[in-house]
C-alpha cells in the first residue's frame, strides 16, 4: 500500500523493523519536505514487495556503475518524475537511503546519492570508497551523505 510521507507528523510506518526507525523516518520526512517545498510534489513510498521494478532499476545502476550490492534489507521505494528529472529511492532497514537522480534532457545531470540515518554505521559496501559530508536536519538529526555521477545511459 502506498504511503504519502507526512513531514509534519513524522511516522515510522513501514520502517518499524529498522534498528534506527525514528532516524530513518526523519530522513524520509526530510526528503518529503524537500520535494513538497521545491516542486509541490507529495513524496509517496511503497513497500519493496510492491515495487520490484524500482528496486531492480536502482540495483542495476549501482552494480553497473560501481559494483555495489547492498546486503541490507530494502524496505520501501519511491519513483516519480518532477520537471525533467526522474527520481528513484530505496530505503533500507539499516538506515541507508539510496537515490538515483536522472535528468531526461538538457544538461544531463545524473547521479546516485547515499544518505545515512543518524546512528547508523557506514555500510561495509561503501567503507573507504566515499567521503561523507554532514548535514543537520530538524527532522533527521545529522545526515551523512555522499554521491557519485552516473556515466552510462539507463532506461529511467
Amino acid at each position: 500500500m502506498a504511503y504519502v510521507v507526512d513531514f509534519e507528523n513524522v511516522s515510522t510506518i513501514g520502517l518499524e523493523s529498522s534498528p534506527v526507525a525514528k532516524a530513518l523516518a526523519g530522513l524520509r520526512a526530510n526528503e518529503a519536505r524537500y520535494f513538497k517545498n521545491k516542486y509541490g510534489h507529495d513524496f509517496t513510498v511503497v513497500p519493496v514487495d510492491k515495487s520490484k521494478q524500482t528496486l531492480d532499476f536502482v540495483n542495476k545502476v549501482l552494480k553497473n556503475e560501481r559494483e555495489i550490492e547492498f546486503s541490507a534489507k530494502p524496505l520501501e521505494t519511491s519513483r516519480f518524475q518532477v520537471a525533467n528529472i526522474k527520481w528513484a529511492y530505496v530505503f533500507y532497514e539499516d538506515g541507508l537511503e539510496v537515490n538515483v537522480l536522472y535528468t531526461l534532457d538538457g544538461d544531463k545531470k545524473r547521479a546516485v546519492g547515499f544518505k545515512l540515518s543518524e546512528g547508523m554505521e557506514v555500510p561495509k559496501e561503501l567503507e573507504g570508497k566515499f567521503k561523507f559530508a554532514r548535514q543537520k536536519s530538524k527532522l533527521a538529526g545529522t545526515i551523512r551523505g555522499s554521491f557519485f555521477v552516473i556515466k552510462n545511459e539507463y532506461e529511467a
